[in-house]
């Protein structure tokens, strides 16, 4: 078992290639526990027209080739929005999901963006915990929102 401060250091955040990344990015989000449902959103045409508009806010953690950690962020100019954020279940609870949002939230804020909201189902209370613990607050139905500047 890893300690806390073990995350092996080959690891790298990058960005999301299509259609490369693709399978692995659904098999991970498939096996991700009740806190994802796949979507039509989530199918591959969907996912090219999200990276038509902001390419630079789906990131992944890679280790050695193979895809372990991802989120998925949007910004509309206005307001952001984070998706999907996954860690293969060997490497979560070791900084890696903090990682991925850390770096999301940068760019997020390097493009302008002030607030930013997620959604996490009411039963999944490691994301609760998770999301509280980084300073996210509770709105109503359990909408979360983040004031980033």
């Amino acid at each position: 078992m890893m300690s806390e401060s073990s995350l092996p250091t080959q690891i790298r955040l990058r960005e999301f290639k299509n259609p490369e990344d693709y399978p692995a990015v659904i098999e991970l989000w498939g096996n991700a526990g009740p806190g994802i449902h796949l979507r039509r959103s989530d199918e591959a045409g969907e996912i090219d027209k999200k990276l038509q508009r902001d390419p630079d806010l789906f990131l992944l953690a890679d280790l050695e080739g193979k895809i372990i950690g991802s989120v998925l962020g949007g910004f509309d100019g206005r307001r952001g929005m984070v998706y999907h954020l996954a860690v293969e279940s060997a490497y979560r609870k070791h900084g890696l999901g903090q990682m991925l949002m850390d770096e999301l939230e940068q760019r997020m804020r390097q493009k302008g963006c002030l607030r930013t909201y997620l959604l996490v189902t009411r039963d999944n209370s490691d994301a609760i915990q998770f999301y509280e613990a980084r300073g996210w607050s509770t709105m109503d139905l359990l909408i979360y929102a983040k004031d980033l500047a």
